[in-house]
């Protein structure tokens, strides 16, 4: 596995050993052993997601307040515009974000360590997105920030209007929410 850095130092791209041939490829998408050794980071995951969305929906910015999880984010259909926003208030990169184009074809991952806000946004027709977390989805510290905080100034590749779940329309700015010290 091959670890690269974001513009957050903290944020790790991802690119696993794929081994391919005329019949289909092969690639080890998590194993807890080579992650360690190549991120020095010790990780047990409780929970895995899969979401599906079609195109120009935008999902996030999400967090959980407390028992703040971490997420190791690929997409195994399709293609979106993936984001993490430093939403810790004692970091220096403190409302800061990044970006990355996670793919079925590029086949990266993102690691997104706690503290940190997740979101994003589907390019392709549809696109599936999985994720492992290392705690468990607790909806009562659920959290969000509004997608297009002025104050955090992500530059979405947006087209039209994206396609927004009421929570994250109604999400308050990051000068009003709840966040991490």
């Amino acid at each position: 596995m091959k670890v690269g850095s974001s513009t957050l130092p903290e944020v790790l791209v991802l690119e696993p050993q794929v081994f391919a041939d005329a019949r289909g490829f092969f690639l080890e998408s998590w194993n807890r052993r080579v992650f360690r050794d190549t991120t020095g980071l010790e990780c047990a995951f409780v929970q895995d997601n899969h979401s599906h969305s079609v195109r120009n929906v935008l999902r996030g910015i999400h967090y959980q307040l407390q028992k703040p999880q971490g997420k190791l984010v690929r997409v195994v259909s399709g293609s979106v515009w993936d984001v993490a926003v430093d939403l810790r208030r004692s970091s220096p990169n403190f409302g800061k974000w990044t970006a990355v184009e996670l793919s079925a074809e590029n086949k990266k991952q993102l690691w997104i360590p706690p503290g940190f806000g997740h979101a994003f946004f589907v390019l392709s027709e549809s696109a599936d997105v999985l994720y492992k977390a290392t705690e468990y989805w607790i909806g009562e510290y659920d959290r969000s920030v509004r997608w297009d905080d002025p104050q955090i100034g992500i530059a979405w590749p947006l087209a039209t209007t994206p396609v927004l779940a009421a929570k994250d329309a109604d999400a308050p700015f990051l000068a009003q929410a709840q966040l991490y010290e």
